[in-house]
């Protein structure tokens, strides 16, 4: 119809592609939340005295008779950190997606 290429590409290609490149990021993010917690609690992660999530978990592993709190809130930590990064991206997700503004 007589478009340049630029503007085809920026306004129909560009801004369809970035909802879901941002909702994967903020997906990702949580995602590498959990392997970076992990790798801590197996001692593959930061070396101490560098305060690691994981690294805190598996500290209070021996403790949690006597005093569970040690490895609570660490775990409750991870729990709503990637809680909050998977509901912003679906926040997102139904924010950036042009199928569900159709009136």
């Amino acid at each position: 119809m007589g478009a340049s290429d630029n503007r085809i590409m920026v306004q129909h290609i560009l801004l369809n592609a970035m909802a879901p490149i941002i909702v994967q990021a903020t997906l990702t993010a949580g995602a590498a939340i959990i392997e970076a917690a992990g790798l801590g609690f197996l001692g593959l992660g930061a070396q101490p005295p560098t305060p690691e999530w994981g690294a805190m978990l598996s500290g209070g592993r021996d403790f949690m008779l006597s005093a569970p709190w040690i490895a609570t809130f660490p775990g409750i930590a991870i729990a709503i950190t990637v809680l909050g990064f998977n509901l912003l991206g679906d926040a997102m997700r139904d924010a950036l997606d042009p199928t569900l503004h159709r009136h």
